[in-house]
Formats: structure tokens, sequence, C-alpha cells
């Protein structure tokens, strides 16, 4: 699991990075970033909403997997960064480890990388 220094709060930051942010697509999940004016750690956020799948349990596998993912990456992303994943519906039907190189190559492909 990530740190709590890299998780995003509160609703306004989720919105915010949201409604200013740029927007990254990918088959199972979509990343939305919004570069802040500081050196902080960047922040994470992962939406995995029941539309995704009822069941508790396949949510978090999936949060679990994101937040995997993006904790094995921390050494080569830049800080000053709130990001926020958002799971599409296809995510549900992908094991871990694809999901974890989904996160990965999205990641690598953004304004994030050193």
């Amino acid at each position: 699991m990530l740190a709590r220094d890299y998780s995003l709060k509160g609703k306004k930051n989720f919105e915010r990075v949201e409604k200013e942010g740029k927007m990254i697509q990918s088959d199972s999940l979509g990343m939305t970033y919004l570069k802040r004016n500081d050196e902080e750690f960047s922040h994470f956020g992962i939406i995995v909403s029941t539309k995704i799948s009822k069941l508790s349990v396949q949510r978090n596998r999936i949060k679990r997997s994101i937040s995997e993912a993006l904790r094995y990456g921390m050494t080569e992303l830049k800080p000053g960064f709130d990001v926020v994943f958002l799971a599409k519906p296809s995510i549900v039907k992908k094991p871990t480890d694809e999901i974890m190189r989904e996160v990965r190559e999205v990641v690598l492909s953004s304004p994030l990388k050193k």
C-alpha cells in the first residue's frame, strides 16, 4: 500500500484534479494529473466505483494493484503532482500483474516520469 504521505485527501482535491487536470486514457483505466506549484511528494487518489463491481473484494483488489504499481515505481516519479486514477469496467477481468503493468505504462507515458 502507498504511505499516507502519498495519498490525495479531500473531495475538493479530487474535484480540482478532475476539473483542471489533463487526462490520459488506457484500456482499463484513466489517469488525470495536475501539476502543483511545490516540490512536495506527488499525491495519488484511486477511484473504483460500485458501477465497476458490486463486490468490495474486487474493488479492493483493483485498488491494491494500482497502489502497489505506484509504490514500486515511486523512485521514477517527479514530485509536485496530484494524480487521480479512475477504473473502467474492463479492469475487473484483468489479473493483478496486468493491472500493475498497465498503470506503469500510463504513468511512464505522462509528464510524471523523471
